[in-house]
């Protein structure tokens, strides 16, 4: 087409040329450059995303599968996502950002300064988009436009990221890779259940296609940073945003984020709530039901109201848990999770796109506290637990299937409007099939509409079963 309305060498005009997209279409955005086109012409024969739109109806460069960036000298690749809105009609992430593919036979002889990945997704355009479900990628319309670098400690943390990634390969493990291993980039799964596996250097067994993305946690993080931004667009790439951090990039040069924060807290190893509550001097009593996850939070910062004020933890959705094992190993209570939304059911076609998905993928922190039956007047009245093990733990390949059959299992249930109590299918504590579904309890008797019939039906939750955390932490003191 000709386009030379931005300078290709200049990432600041490339930038500053998207804003001809945001609160319109792409048919619309085209329309104003040429006004001759045929808006019928905006499409693709056979596959292509609207990334690949955007390329060459708005940019004006034919689509490629160059492993260099989109705009090779100003460095920068361009990428689109889409958003959906909540019910309060507030802008949220639909999905992970892929990357770059993965090729199981050529990714193990880059580093990660070499790596496609690096070179691609250093310096990101993302133009974020409104999804909306049967509508025609050219009349979809553009919410947002952000230059985002990856830098300092995000890029510390990416670079670590990706060497676990790369080393699990390297083990003959390609197989294995869980979303779950990571904090910020991921090796996500691509392409449908009965798509051909692929071959791997290190092992005779195929694998499913991966592909490097940036998970939701994370994209959500530079939403909020646009959004609160207080434009529609937005740069990272001279600003030092400042957040709640329970690590620097230093301390992330000699050891890992994990091993930092299992070392933090286990040199309360064998304390008490009690004690430590003395040594922070917290004032906290045996009523609270959050007080283990209090103290906890105290160990890490003295600044930590909720775990997910931590940069990397809300960056990279760890799900964090205290958990109190009895003396003879049992786990008295299950652990519960978010209510289901139970229109997310009608508007997800691919489960791998939903949010019980990205739940059970994402690196979970258990922090154990043990049961000690030691006679002390102070405990007369309460069992005394203390602190035993810090465990992260990513859910096995054999269990997501699991967990996707619960997952399908709650999408009957929605689609044939069986919620209610007396109708429902619904996965029971009693099944023993490691997940089941009912209220927590201090929704009981909440209410909320069927996506289907919009008749008042009760608010449900996502649970782990008790059992099954107890296997999860039998396993990892064996």
């Amino acid at each position: 087409m000709g386009i030379t309305q931005y300078d290709t060498k200049d990432a600041t005009s490339i930038f500053a040329y998207s804003k001809g997209l945001l609160h319109k279409s792409l048919a619309e955005a085209v329309k104003e450059i040429n006004p001759l086109i045929d808006v019928n012409e905006i499409d693709f024969k056979g596959k292509g995303g609207l990334g690949q739109l955007v390329e060459k109806f708005y940019y004006g460069y034919e689509p490629n599968s160059s492993p260099l960036p989109d705009f090779p000298e100003a460095g920068v690749e361009l990428k689109t996502t889409p958003l959906k809105k909540d019910a309060k009609e507030n802008y949220l992430i639909k999905e992970r950002l892929v990357c770059d593919m993965i090729d199981f036979c050529e990714i193990v002889k880059y580093s990660f300064e070499e790596s496609p990945f690096y070179k691609k997704s250093l310096l990101m355009l993302i133009i974020f988009y409104l999804h909306v479900k049967g509508k025609p990628l050219r009349d979809l319309e553009f919410i947002y436009s952000v230059l985002w670098v990856l830098k300092d400690k995000d890029l510390v943390i990416i670079k670590h990221d990706y060497e676990v990634i790369i080393n699990k390969i390297k083990q003959g493990k390609a197989h294995e890779l869980s979303e779950g291993d990571t904090m910020y980039l991921a090796a996500c799964r691509k392409g449908q259940k009965d798509d051909s596996l692929r071959e791997q250097p290190f092992s005779s067994v195929k694998a499913p296609r991966r592909a490097f993305s940036l998970k939701p946690a994370y994209m959500r993080t530079i939403l909020d940073f646009v959004k609160n931004s207080n434009s529609d667009m937005a740069t990272n790439t001279d600003v030092d945003i400042r957040c709640l951090e329970l690590v620097n990039k230093e301390d992330l040069k000699n050891e890992s984020f994990e091993n930092i924060l299992t070392d933090r807290i286990l040199k309360f190893k064998n304390w008490d709530y009690k004690q430590i509550a003395r040594y922070f001097n917290m004032q906290i009593t045996s009523q609270e039901k959050s007080k283990y996850a209090r103290v906890v939070k105290r160990i890490l910062s003295d600044k930590l109201n909720n775990f997910e004020d931590a940069e990397e933890i809300r960056k990279a959705g760890i799900i964090v848990k205290t958990i109190r094992v009895k003396s003879n190993g049992h786990i008295k209570e299950s652990m519960s999770f978010e209510n289901i939304n139970y229109n997310e059911f009608l508007e997800v076609d691919d489960w791998l796109n939903s949010r019980w998905y990205e739940i059970i993928t994402s690196r979970f922190m258990f922090v154990v506290f043990k049961e000690d039956e030691t006679p002390s007047s102070e405990w007369k009245d309460e069992k005394r637990f203390v602190l035993d093990t810090v465990l992260f733990w990513t859910m096995p390949e054999k269990d997501i299937q699991t967990a996707e059959q619960y997952w399908n299992n709650i999408k009957e249930n929605v689609i044939s409007d069986t919620l209610e109590d007396s109708d429902n299918t619904f996965w029971t504590l009693a099944d023993n099939k490691f997940f089941h579904v009912r209220p927590k309890a201090q929704n009981m008797f909440q209410k909320c509409l069927s996506p289907v019939s919009g008749k008042s039906v009760p608010k449900k939750a996502y649970w782990f079963n008790n059992k099954y955390i107890e296997t999860i932490i039998g396993k990892s003191s064996n």
